[in-house]
């Protein structure tokens, strides 16, 4: 008897579940499709208004220098998000470490690569600091932070004395500023960007076939057949057109390496690892982690380290992208770092929130202020409707939260 009921419930486990309707899918899974489908009208719309601008090959290219550290800083920021923290310094922690850069490479001739290598140890250094007060001294991410965005900031003013410092040498600025060469030799069209997005295409789509086939071996729910080869058959075309385009100008910039690889390794630890999952327990209900075995301290510790480190790699590549450290390095960044994770659905309570949510997140901001800047639409203007955006989407989060 206990044989046939263990073989029976075994038999209910690994039965795939049926497909529900494509309908009732997209409203259970309204965040995951949301954003994207979001981030398309979007671009879409300033694509026609700005008579066909946006998605110039040299301003797609500009697109992604000007928002690889946001993307960057995204992935650390939703950690801290998820874990259940904020962090405000992320702006101040960027302008003080290119102006450390700076004074060290200039000022000091040091080297770049041991100049990266400083100062990448002392984002890691600043986080840690905050995450120890925050994790072990029970004070509120939001006070440590806030006054860490304050220190910083002073810190960065008196590194510099009030002045710009550069420029930097070459090697430094192909940080930013460089492209990876195509090894093909293409006069007119870069092969090696090509063959990359084709591969980054072919390897979205295997690991999306891949993950479906695990959901149904497990009895998961998965996506009707149509969503999903919709979906994942979406996102290559996307890929590969990007990649043709910037294929047309001068191909892939380094930082778009570095952020790619970046993504694939934070989607990895978020989706497959233990700390991932443990981060999220941390940020769903603290005290049931703690009770479970996790220890909380160190989880809270770690995800403020791993922001500093970020924060730091972000302030060499915009310090790069500029060829100069400025007193105004970094301001108002955390906003729109903060406001790329909400968007893309992390939840402002903790426990929620997927790396692809705040890449695309931090897509659209960059996608509006190149559009609004092209259209001629003023700062003022700007920050009212970024403003409107980021309100509206946590709006949305609450709401199906309640639901």
């Amino acid at each position: 008897m206990d044989t046939g009921l263990t073989q029976e419930s075994q038999a209910l486990r690994t039965a795939p579940r049926p497909h529900p309707s494509a309908r009732s899918f997209l409203k259970a899974h309204f965040r995951d499709y949301g954003m994207l489908l979001a981030l398309l009208v979007i671009m879409l719309f300033f694509q026609i208004s700005t008579g066909g601008t946006l998605l110039k090959p040299l301003n797609l290219t500009n697109l992604v220098l000007q928002n690889s550290y946001i993307v960057i800083m995204a992935l650390g920021m939703l950690l801290v998000i998820v874990s259940g923290h904020i962090d405000l310094s992320v702006g101040s922690v960027v302008g003080f470490v290119g102006g450390l850069a700076a004074v060290l490479m200039v000022e000091y001739d040091l080297p770049f690569l041991p100049t990266m290598g400083l100062c990448l140890a002392v984002g890691g250094l600043i986080g840690g600091l905050q995450g120890y007060w925050v994790a072990y001294l029970r004070v509120p991410s939001f006070i440590v932070t806030l006054a860490g965005m304050l220190v910083f900031r002073g810190l960065q003013l008196v590194l510099l004395g009030g002045r710009s410092v550069g420029p930097f040498s070459t090697g430094f600025q192909k940080l930013s500023s460089g492209f990876i060469p195509d090894v093909f030799g293409g006069e007119t069209l870069n092969v090696t960007c090509l063959l990359l997005g084709a591969a980054t295409a072919a390897a979205s789509l295997w690991g999306g076939i891949r993950q479906r086939r695990q959901q149904q071996q497990h009895g998961l729910e998965t996506a009707p057949f149509a969503l999903f080869a919709f979906k994942n058959g979406l996102l290559a075309a996307l890929v590969l057109s990007f990649c043709h385009l910037l294929a047309t100008y001068r191909g892939l910039p380094n930082v778009l390496l570095i952020m790619s690889l970046l993504v694939a390794l934070y989607g990895f630890v978020t989706n497959r690892t233990v700390m991932g999952r443990r981060i999220y327990a941390l940020g769903g209900n603290e005290k049931a982690a703690k009770l479970s075995g996790i220890k909380t301290e160190r989880l809270t510790l770690l995800a403020f380290v791993n922001m500093g480190v970020l924060a730091a790699l972000a302030g060499l590549i915009f310090a790069a992208r500029l060829n100069t450290a400025t007193p105004k390095a970094g301001l108002g960044f955390e906003l729109d770092v903060i406001a790329a994770c909400f968007i893309g659905g992390a939840s402002a309570a903790g426990g929620f929130g997927k790396v692809t949510g705040a890449v695309i997140g931090a897509l659209i901001m960059g996608v509006m202020n190149n559009g609004m800047s092209i259209l001629g639409i003023g700062i003022d203007y700007q920050q009212i409707i970024k403003g409107l955006v980021l309100l509206a989407a946590v709006s949305v989060d609450v709401y199906n939260r309640k639901k």
